[in-house]
């Protein structure tokens, strides 16, 4: 037992991969609408948004901090895309300005945690607070519909064997690629794990804390305005409702992917099975009729039976 335990931390990625194709074998027994292709579809539409804002929340991760505005930043983002574009303008300034804005937002986040030294936890969770308002004042507390056009082109695909492929999910698999080789083979990428894993020995090391911190924040900001992209072509309407759970759900999918909590740890790839897993898991318990408030609580204790996993895989290895 011992040995298996040790063979899973040398290879992180298994047993996220593990879980996943036991869901789904599960899943597919518990429902023979499970295996469709039109359900399938629905699976990977519903996957890409999350997979997206779970990327930025895994850069987060690493540094040890944790990000619960990124889906306040990311509807903000539409609802100032939709407003623009509806009103007139073209809608390449509508989407430029959406980028404009989840960058800017995200980046004064980092700002505030490395310079001002606030915890992540605090800020992010004030900028929840302050950009959820924001989102409710700008759109009178109202869905705004919006043409089809450059604002939903991510949503446009083709078909393979019925199942419908969106231009989002090439989009969503190019950048875990990007991130898998900028964590894994730049400079960059190794002072992330080195600011995650202990800052002052980075510091000492010759690490720009401070700016690496920033950096992160930002390029997670940017991966928050695809995100956004990626929502309005799933669903062409701003909606100030929307992604109430989604920074939960995020977390979920980066410690499930084996990303630790506590910085310094994980892979991207392990963020994209996990972002599948949370998919896969509540298009299964939708179909096997599991009231939505019983998936939260079931996310939920993941949440914590993964980290409590995590802390005590820290502590052996020390």
């Amino acid at each position: 037992m011992a040995a298996w335990g040790k063979s899973l931390r040398g290879h992180p990625l298994v047993g996220p991969a593990l879980a996943l194709l036991l869901l789904v074998i599960v899943f597919s027994f518990a429902s023979d609408r499970f295996l469709t292709a039109t359900n399938v579809s629905l699976v990977l539409q519903q996957t890409l948004v999350l997979g997206m804002l779970a990327l930025g929340q895994t850069l987060i991760i690493l540094t040890a901090g944790v990000d619960l505005a990124l889906g306040a930043i990311t509807v903000l983002a539409t609802i100032v895309a939709a407003k623009v574009a509806v009103g007139g303008s073209p809608e390449g300034l509508a989407l430029l300005l959406a980028f404009v804005l989840a960058i800017a937002a995200s980046t004064l986040n980092g700002l505030l945690v490395a310079r001002v030294r606030l915890p992540p936890f605090i800020v992010t969770l004030g900028a929840f607070t302050v950009l959820t308002a924001v989102s409710y004042l700008l759109s009178g507390s109202r869905s705004q519909t919006i043409p089809k056009g450059l604002l939903t082109f991510l949503g446009q695909g083709f078909s393979i064997g019925g199942v419908f492929i969106s231009w989002g999910i090439p989009t969503l698999l190019a950048a875990y690629a990007l991130f898998a080789h900028i964590l894994g083979n730049t400079a960059w990428g190794k002072h992330i794990y080195a600011v995650g894993d202990n800052p002052d020995a980075a510091r000492l090391a010759g690490v720009r804390v401070e700016r690496t911190l920033i950096g992160v924040y930002a390029v997670a900001g940017l991966l928050y305005a695809v995100g956004a992209w990626l929502s309005l072509g799933r669903i062409p309407s701003a909606d100030p409702n929307a992604m109430a759970n989604i920074a939960l759900q995020s977390i979920t999918a980066v410690v499930l992917g084996g990303t630790s909590f506590f910085g310094g740890r994980g892979k991207v790839l392990g963020t994209l099975t996990g972002a599948l897993i949370v998919g896969v898991l509540r298009n299964g318990l939708t179909l096997a009729g599991i009231d939505s408030l019983f998936q939260d609580i079931i996310t939920g204790i993941l949440i914590v039976a993964t980290v409590s996993l995590d802390q005590y895989s820290r502590r052996k290895s020390n």
